[in-house]
């Protein structure tokens, strides 16, 4: 597979990679953490005085490397002291005490490191334990809009946006026929039974898997709308009388571990601040998503739109969470530097209850931070009295910063 330049990333990574600091790169499966990590290493390989050491524990042939014993002794081997090292490691989770190894290369400053992980407790509370302040992480996410047209080398139109909002933004796709759906439909069906088994049941050792599969569906069923756990379960019981809360709970936790969902509190507009109780969830990947569903534009657009802008307000750096205002509920407040903006998520003003619900509940908002209101709708105003902004979805996920 052709390497796609993700360039948002590698560049900052460069920047990083010599500063003495462990780079971990967290996400979903398949979303392309291997990718960077070759693109990276091609760059440093045009430079003679690096010698790159490259671990990828997916391949077979690095099956030898189970403990932090061979994986010290892999590294120490391959060092160069007459050149500048540098280490890469993909999925390192899968190497028992890793902490152990790269604690020690740090502290003798040996090489640069750059690892990769998939499960976000496993790896975070590793390295938080033994790396505490020692390493920065950044989270790849799948194919944003414009990278999803790159990749595939579509020009912008409806008939894109919505190749997007169905198949998602997983890179390997980029290699299969975008027209051909059952093709397409099969790899996510596989990357997500993958993602489940591996990251998921193996890990955590589930025997019930129809209850967790029955809850995933739950959720994708439910984007946008906020849940608690009691709510949950009590959809769960309807099939399967002995699911708790507790159960659920852990499930949940399970999933966001594994990115497959996104769990993003309630913030109170009024009293700033979190609360911690119904919540919503939103997909790492619409592709992901939608084999769950059944592929149901008529039936999922709303919710495919709020999605697809959480994951764009995601990839432009926000932090995000849900609006309470009053009795009155803000789709997202997307914070970055301590600045916000709001945003209402629909598919079409086709009415004015439409049109005064979406820019009403912005008004209530009294401060001048910018506030939009993003749908599909083609020919509404562009901006409505009090400057909330109307952005078609398509040009919303065109824009590279807010």
């Amino acid at each position: 597979m052709e390497l796609h330049d993700r360039k948002q990333y590698t560049e900052k990574l460069l920047q990083y990679i010599t500063k003495g600091l462990i780079i971990a790169l967290t996400g979903q499966r398949r979303v392309g953490k291997s990718c960077i990590i070759k693109l990276i290493i091609n760059i440093l390989k045009d430079n003679p005085r690096n010698n790159v050491i490259y671990i990828n524990k997916e391949k077979s042939d690095f099956d030898n490397i189970v403990s932090n014993v061979e994986f010290g002794k892999y590294v120490k081997n391959n060092l160069n002291s007459e050149k500048d090292n540098y280490l890469f490691v993909d999925e390192v989770q899968n190497i028992k005490n890793f902490e152990l190894t790269l604690r020690s290369l740090q502290a003798d400053d040996e090489c640069h490191i750059m690892i990769t992980g998939s499960n976000a407790k496993m790896f975070s509370s590793e390295l938080a334990t033994y790396l505490s302040g020692r390493y920065i992480e950044f989270h790849i996410q799948s194919l944003s809009y414009q990278e999803f047209l790159d990749f595939h080398g579509l020009s912008h139109g409806e008939e894109s946006l919505l190749k997007y909002l169905d198949f998602g933004g997983l890179p390997q796709l980029a290699a299969l026929n975008i027209s051909n759906d059952e093709l397409i439909y099969s790899y996510l069906h596989d990357v997500f039974n993958t993602i489940v088994l591996k990251d998921i049941v193996e890990r955590q050792d589930i025997r019930n898997v129809t209850v967790l599969n029955n809850l995933i569906t739950f959720i994708a069923n439910n984007i946008g709308k906020l849940v608690s756990t009691n709510s949950i379960t009590k959809s769960v019981r309807q099939t399967f009388p002995s699911a708790s809360a507790s159960g659920m709970s852990s499930y949940l936790e399970y999933l966001c571990n594994a990115f497959i969902i996104n769990r993003v509190n309630r913030f109170d507009i009024r009293g700033k601040q979190i609360f911690e109780n119904n919540d919503k969830f939103y997909f790492e990947d619409l592709g992901l998503r939608n084999i769950l569903t059944g592929h149901n534009h008529a039936k999922d657009i709303e919710k495919l739109i709020e999605n697809a802008v959480y994951l764009h307000l995601k990839n432009l750096g926000f932090n995000v969470f849900v609006g309470q205002l009053y009795n009155s509920e803000i789709d997202f407040v997307a914070v970055k530097n301590s600045n916000p903006i709001y945003i209402q998520a629909t598919y079409l003003l086709f009415s004015d209850e439409t049109i005064k619900r979406e820019f009403g509940n912005l008004k209530m908002i009294k401060d001048n931070f910018p506030k939009y209101v993003v749908s599909m709708s083609p020919n509404f105003a562009n901006v409505s009295e009090e400057g909330i902004i109307h952005v078609h979805l398509q040009k919303f996920l065109e824009m590279r910063e807010l």
